[in-house]
């Protein structure tokens, strides 16, 4: 039976000094009682017309929604100044994302949506030692093994190796990796897809696919292998293709997630075709976990130019799989 009345979804603030917090007021005031979600966050980085209501306990937020954005309160030291990230704030941005997991996995809430934050400055303030926000998330909810899904209503992509030189790219991408990729996205799919037998394309390393080993052997001694390893289960999985033509329309409609074997080959088409609606989902956490696709745009920040776009559709992404899941 689907919960009718599920738990609220966490925001986290994320970087202070950059467009997040704009992002969360004009998300509530986009969604509005419609999809209920509380930010995480101090109350003074909001805008100055912003309707807030503090709440102490996520179980408030629906009441609150109606007539503000609902705030559990988390307190920062010292002032903030709009493009001008502060590392002293780092470990309070730190702590609050750490906050966000704590109630999704205890059922307060019943997803993520996190704030894009600004690594120079977690650096710099709190000794960050992950890549980024999708490793540390994974440090939290000790696991080994995450994949990065970048998601629109036009296309679903997923790098096997994410955070790395392209130089290293060959060195990163081994069968365990990729296996463990494939494993945990189909199985995503299953759960928080509603996708019972998600149809997978793979593309390859090579230009061409390698073209039959004339332009590289990572297809024929990687990638193949684990293919026809995972077909031999039942994985409905087609590859290893050209990666040039695998993002027009024709190709998209042929499959659900396309699997691509390191960053840009995955993010340029997702956000060639479809910009501002991207979200970014961690796969295989114990918990969902979605983000809008763009950085903290320092440079447009406390100007009120911020476009909501992307937030709007991790909360509505995040709502979406956290129904799915509880059916």
């Amino acid at each position: 039976m689907r919960n009718s009345n599920p738990s609220p979804i966490a925001l986290s603030c994320g970087e202070p000094s950059g467009i997040g917090p704009e992002l969360a007021y004009k998300a509530w005031a986009a969604l509005g009682h419609e999809l209920p979600f509380f930010l995480i966050g101090d109350l003074r980085h909001l805008p100055n017309d912003t309707p807030v209501i503090e709440i102490t306990d996520p179980s408030e937020t629906r009441a609150a929604c109606a007539h503000g954005l609902p705030v559990l309160r988390h307190e920062f030291t010292g002032a903030v100044t709009p493009g001008k990230p502060n590392p002293d704030h780092a470990q309070s941005v730190l702590d609050v994302i750490a906050r966000g997991v704590d109630l999704v996995q205890s059922g307060a809430a019943s997803a993520l949506c996190t704030g894009p934050i600004h690594k120079q400055a977690l650096y710099e303030g709190a000794g960050f030692d992950w890549p980024g926000h999708t490793e540390y998330l994974a440090a939290l909810a000790g696991v080994d093994r995450v994949v990065m899904m970048l998601a629109s209503p036009q296309l679903r992509v997923v790098p096997v190796t994410i955070h790395m030189p392209l130089a290293q790219v060959p060195l990163g991408l081994t069968p365990d990796v990729l296996e463990q990729t494939l494993r945990i996205t189909r199985a995503a799919l299953n759960r928080d897809f509603a996708l019972p037998a998600p149809r997978i394309a793979v593309a390859g390393l090579n230009p061409h696919a390698g073209e039959g080993g004339a332009m590289g052997k990572e297809e024929i001694k990687i990638i193949t292998p684990v293919l026809n390893k995972l077909r031999a289960e039942g994985f409905d999985i087609r590859g290893p293709l050209s990666a040039d033509t695998m993002f027009h329309e024709k190709a998209r409609a042929q499959y659900d997630v396309a699997i691509a074997m390191y960053h840009d080959q995955a993010l340029i088409p997702i956000k060639t075709l479809d910009f501002d609606r991207g979200v970014n989902i961690t796969l295989g956490l114990p918990f969902i976990r979605t983000s809008p696709d763009h950085g903290t745009a320092l440079d447009i920040a406390g100007l009120g130019r911020a476009n909501p776009t992307s937030t709007i559709e991790a909360l509505q992404m995040a709502a979406r799989m956290a129904a799915t899941r509880t059916a």
